[in-house]
């Protein structure tokens, strides 16, 4: 298996769907839930595995590409499916965060990279240690 990129018509993605590229009017409502989200790693975090097991074209549409910041697209997309909430206020949002609720973030956000990984690798029939670097490139962010 190459580390081939794969990429699907955007009308395919379960993000548009959830609101990851919207316009929102209540940015400040929106911003405020938001940061609320992101800061609970627990909650956050079972939002990302739901994107990594339910949205497996918009997860291999982007965490396909070598110049993607993994760990980054799983939390927008997790706030995305929890709050509709478009990829700006993530951004945002995480700036409000302390270090330590973002290095909790980003190790949840680790653990639903890794599962999806895995699961990648074994639906095309790959052992588990072909995962990682030569499949995905090496650093999971």
């Amino acid at each position: 298996m190459s580390r081939e990129r794969v990429y699907h018509p955007v009308d395919q993605w379960e993000e548009v769907a959830h609101g990851m590229w919207s316009d929102v009017i209540d940015h400040a409502t929106l911003l405020q839930r938001a940061i609320a989200f992101t800061g609970d790693h627990r909650e956050y975090g079972r939002y990302m595995l739901r994107v990594v097991r339910e949205w497996p074209v918009s997860c291999e549409n982007a965490l396909t590409d070598p110049f993607l910041s993994k760990l980054a697209w799983i939390g927008h997309a997790a706030c995305a499916l929890a709050l509709g909430c478009p990829e700006d206020i993530t951004r945002k949002a995480w700036s409000y965060l302390t270090d330590e609720q973002r290095l909790l973030a980003n190790k949840a956000a680790s653990r639903a990279l890794r599962e999806w990984q895995n699961a990648y690798a074994a639906r095309r029939g790959l052992h588990r240690d072909v995962g990682g670097t030569l499949l995905f490139g090496g650093d999971p962010g």
